[in-house]
């Protein structure tokens, strides 16, 4: 569309700026409208076509529906221009199948400033058919009954120049001598006296009765099987929504040569009343179901609910049989509506980009500058009303003497507020309010967060356009990102605005309701779990709120051991000296826990030292975070900060008890003091994860039959207690023991382990699992070298010491089996300086046991469980069993 905008021309005193009322591209609603024509024109010319057939589904409409201000009526005005003249078609549409010749474009506005009603809905679709140059006798007939009756002394030709139809028809002037034409022939043809009124208002039944009896004088019409009927009806307005059907029957009698297609664009649907009061919808049916040979593109907020048999008894015809292509179905969990029904979507940034850069220009260059549009489309949403309003805000700010900045449009509009209040019922409106504090919802969680006894209200809001589903995440629907944030952040200008006070308590009543989502689930729906603790975090950072339920749930989050990334602000909860509230506080301890699996550790140290040092969290929560920090502390061979660490959330006997003294077994383990580790372990049970820590024990002895055993008794009892990510854990460690015993076997364990680490996010025990497939190949690839150099670039990325040196024992396994010395002997330079610290130095030793090599003098001794020599024994064992696979593979 290219016209001048008058609104933005009259909003500045610089004539050189070209105000253009862009149109941006809508290809795929366009599509929508040559397929559906094409679709309708092949059916109303088949042989099995009849216009009287009241029974037979009708597929004659096609609904655009979306957002207010996203351009429903601007696509309407544009169908109607393209169809009319192919001169005022975009370029990118393609050209209907329908000669434009012969089809009959009329749009008809329903909004309530347009003055639309009824009656005059009937004569601008009569009005329209002038143009066809012909009368429509039976139609004509009823509606001079209908008229005469309802407006005595007022002819159809005064009321419809007073309305505007004349002036806006080109061929209107002629209806209203197509109407006396058809109703002289009537009063011919029956041989009545005087004038066409007075022969309708003293003849009709005389009309009636030969139509009834099929009197060769009235032959032309006889053939409408119910104009009789319609003429004996009183002529109120319930005939009157009838008398469409009329008008069908004499467009079919037309020959096609000289018949047009009638094309409806009804706009502004939404006003044609509530989901309540649905009378005019009623009539607006009707004209839909007795037009069956026009075919009707409606453009509203709302897709229309005609397929519902829920309707039955408001509407006249109803259900998916009558209604076919607006029926909705379900698919994958996801409710959609076949092709009928057109959601219509956002702009795309490109979209933004050029409907910008058009609207506004001088001398042929965009007038906005690009970063302005930039930030305008990043917060638009695609969303046109926001880009309209953007472009008056710019014109507005450059009258007050400055060249407005992109900090200028970091700005909600009341008026998107307006748009999406206004034809919502009280309580649609304090749901919709409700849910805005939440990223997503269901109809229970929605009715609970407002408060409510009953569902309907939320059921009635998820039927809005600007209420987005998806099949995908916790719950289905979410509100339109754009209208979500005005709702939260603009000023509400309408009567029933909330305040302060009002969003408060608003936002306890979402947090309570996700509380009680989350227990309802609670130890079964992880991603239940994730989704409250996200929501209800942001909820109470936001609004202030006590942690509450939060911190239970946290405990959950981290005992589950799946450490999938939360969804969380983290880098607006925090200022800069740290965080401000207990719930800045907890967002910031299981941000940093979860991203550590992506994270170098030194980064984790650093936040949870900062989140300690506010004093912000309660005592449970403090141990929770500082034993996530000794737990990095122990990663970075940090060994003395990570004892105290789990030292003090041991003695504190919470929670995290039992997870604090197994890490302290590990201390001991990565020390050397294999007994001390045992011992400990012996007394973990479940709860501290007592089979894993043994394991992890067994096989630095070499004895992995052991080890084996212990890693499979504590997979099985991580899968009987449902915690998937401890079995994934278990599995990995698994894997590794049997890749140094049997590499068969591996293939099947690190299969396994796979699948159970893919759906997680266990930067370790992937790290650990990818160790045991080199461990597997030792001895048979001959570049296993360069995969171990790749593997130690990504364990330096995430800061993991102990897997550097787990990696540096496996070449030093490979090494040794195929007696490369010199290589060996690199290899264990290497590893001497990745233990130098004294953690895992023992690992030294075991790579001279593989080799066969004495053990350097003044060597720091570990603690072996059976003694040196038999571990000495069971690891060259090992080297040379797998020399015996190489032999046997030859």
């Amino acid at each position: 569309m290219a016209g001048r905008d008058l609104r933005t021309l009259f909003s500045s005193n610089d004539q050189s700026i070209a105000a253009i009322e862009a149109f941006t591209n809508r290809q795929a609603q366009w599509q929508a409208v040559t397929a559906g024509l094409a679709e309708h024109s092949r059916h109303v010319t088949s042989a099995e076509f009849d216009v009287e057939d009241l029974e037979a589904p009708r597929r004659n409409i096609l609904v655009f529906h979306g957002v207010g201000g996203i351009g429903k009526s601007t696509l309407s005005r544009k169908i109607e221009a393209s169809l009319a003249r192919s001169e005022h078609r975009p370029a990118q549409w393609a050209s209907p199948s329908h000669p434009e010749k012969r089809t009959l474009p009329v749009r008809i506005d329903l909004a309530r400033a347009a003055g639309m009603d009824f009656e005059r809905v009937i004569l601008t679709i009569r009005t329209a058919f002038a143009a066809l140059g012909r009368p429509m006798p039976a139609f004509d007939l009823a509606l001079r009954r209908y008229w005469e009756h309802n407006h005595p002394g007022e002819t159809i030709e005064d009321h419809l120049r007073q309305g505007g139809l004349l002036s806006r028809f080109s061929a209107a002037a002629a209806l209203p001598q197509q109407m006396q034409s058809a109703l002289s022939d009537v009063a011919q043809a029956l041989l009545l006296p005087g004038t066409v009124g007075s022969a309708l208002g003293h003849g009709a039944g005389a009309l009636i009765k030969a139509l009834r009896e099929r009197h060769q004088s009235v032959r032309a019409l006889a053939g409408c099987s119910r104009l009789a009927d319609l003429l004996e009806a009183e002529p109120d307005l319930e005939a009157l929504s009838f008398y469409p059907h009329l008008l069908a029957w004499d467009l079919a009698q037309i020959a096609a040569a000289k018949s047009a297609l009638p094309v409806f664009l009804l706009d502004s649907f939404e006003e044609t009343g509530d989901r309540t009061h649905r009378d005019f919808e009623r009539l607006l049916q009707r004209i839909v179901w007795l037009m069956p040979n026009a075919f009707f593109v409606v453009t509203g907020r709302n897709r229309l609910q005609w397929a519902e048999r829920s309707l039955e008894g408001q509407l006249d015809w109803t259900g998916p049989h009558a209604w076919p292509g607006l029926a909705a179905n379900t698919e994958h969990g996801e409710r959609f509506v076949s092709g009928r029904q057109v959601l219509i979507g956002d702009f795309s940034p490109e979209d933004c980009e050029d409907y910008l850069v058009r609207r506004l220009s001088r001398d042929g260059q965009p007038l906005i500058a690009e970063p302005v549009r930039r930030v305008i489309t990043g917060r638009s949403h695609g969303l046109p009303l926001y880009l309209d309003l953007s472009v008056m805000r710019y014109l507005e700010l450059r009258r007050g003497g400055r060249q407005p900045q992109v900090a200028d449009f970091d700005h909600d509009f009341p008026a998107l507020i307006a748009r999406t209040l206004s034809d919502l019922t009280a309580e649609e409106r304090h749901v919709l309010r409700s849910v805005s504090l939440l990223s997503a919802f269901s109809v229970a969680l929605a009715t609970r967060a407002a408060g409510m006894d009953r569902d309907a209200p939320a059921l009635r809001l998820t039927e809005r356009p600007f209420i987005q589903e998806s099949s995908s995440g916790v719950w289905p629907f979410h509100v339109h990102d754009l209208i979500r944030s005005a709702i939260r952040n603009a000023d509400d200008g309408s009567d029933d605005r909330w305040s302060e006070q009002d969003w408060r308590r608003a936002a306890q009543r979402a947090f309570h309701a996700l509380e009680s989502q989350w227990r309802q689930e609670l130890g079964h729906d992880r991603a239940v779990l994730v989704g409250c603790l996200q929501q209800g975090l942001l909820l109470a950072r936001d609004f202030g709120l006590g942690l509450d339920w939060l911190a239970d749930a946290a405990f959950q989050y981290v005992g589950d051991s799946i450490w999938e990334p939360l969804a969380l602000p983290a880098a607006d909860a925090t200022s800069p000296d740290g965080p401000l509230t207990p719930a800045d506080a907890l967002v910031e301890t299981l941000s940093a826990i979860a991203r550590r699996q992506h994270e170098h550790r030194e980064h984790t140290i650093g936040r949870l030292s900062t989140v300690l040092a506010s004093e912000l969290l309660p005592d449970d929560l403090t141990e929770l975070a500082t034993y996530y920090l000794a737990k990095a502390q122990r990663d970075l061979g940090l060994t003395d900060d990570s004892r105290r660490g789990m030292q003090r959330v041991a003695s504190a006997d919470g929670r995290l008890a039992s997870a604090a003294r197994r890490g302290l077994a590990h201390l001991s383990r990565l020390s050397g003091d294999f007994p001390t580790a045992v011992e400990v372990a012996e007394r973990l049970g479940w709860e501290g994860r007592q089979h894993r820590v043994l394991g992890d024990v067994w096989w630095v002895q070499g004895d992995m039959e052991r080890a084996v055993a212990a890693y499979l008794a504590g997979r099985n009892e991580a899968e009987e207690h449902g915690v998937i990510g401890e079995a994934a854990m278990v599995q990995a460690h698994l894997a590794f023991a049997v890749s140094f015993s049997d590499p068969l076997r591996a293939d099947d364990e690190l299969d396994l382990a796979e699948r159970l680490l893919s759906d997680l996010s266990l930067r370790s025990s992937e790290m650990t699992a990818r160790i045991a497939v080199l461990v597997r190949d030792a001895g048979f690839a001959a570049d296993l070298p360069g995969r171990a150099a790749a593997l130690l670039a990504d364990i330096g990325v995430s800061g993991i010491s102990y897997a550097a040196a787990k990696l540096g024992l496996a070449l030093c396994f490979h090494h040794a089996v195929l007696d490369a010395q010199d290589d060996l002997a690199t290899a264990i330079t290497r590893l001497r300086q990745l233990t130098q610290s004294g953690d895992y130095a023992y690992y030294v030793d075991i790579a001279h046991f593989m080799a066969g090599l004495p053990l350097p003098e003044h060597t720091a001794r570990a603690r072996w469980i059976d003694g040196e020599q038999q571990t000495r024994e069971r690891w060259r064992r090992l080297v040379t069993t797998r020399r015996g696979h190489l032999v046997t593979n030859r």
